[in-house]
């Protein structure tokens, strides 16, 4: 653990420069972050608009023509999902609706028991492909 922890702080020095600590501590945040003296990096996030932006360089369209051909499918397939239908994606999975039952459960402050309500849930079912591509 303290070998980890080690490795982790010289990346740190390496990739800061001692002149500013604000900027020291931010750039340590996003090289490396040590969660139970594991290095682990941080997740990034790719949005709607990332896609889009790489769709329209591989396709060579315009930025907003892309992003409003994704605004679309997302509404097309939140339409269908309300309907009940299921979409499926190939190589990626499958959308569908499934319904939860009302059920009895307990609230955790007082132990009391409460009634909860049937709701509705979106579920997704990981495509074959993706999961073997993933892992």
């Amino acid at each position: 653990m303290a070998a980890a922890k080690k490795k982790a702080r010289k990346v740190v020095k390496k990739a800061v420069k001692p002149a500013k600590k604000a900027k020291k501590k931010v750039v340590a945040k996003k090289k490396t972050a040590l969660k139970g003296g594991k290095v682990v990096k941080p997740v990034v996030t790719v949005t709607l608009r990332n896609l889009a932006d790489q769709l329209a360089e591989n396709y060579e369209m315009p930025k907003k023509q892309a992003n409003a051909m994704l605004g679309d499918m997302i509404q097309m397939m939140t339409r269908h999902l309300k309907k009940g239908a299921r979409v499926r994606i190939p190589g990626f999975g499958i959308l569908q609706v499934r319904k939860r039952p009302a059920r009895m459960g307990r609230n955790p402050a007082t132990g009391e028991r409460i009634r909860i309500k049937a709701s509705k849930k979106v579920a997704f079912r990981v495509a074959k492909d993706l999961k073997e591509a993933v892992m």
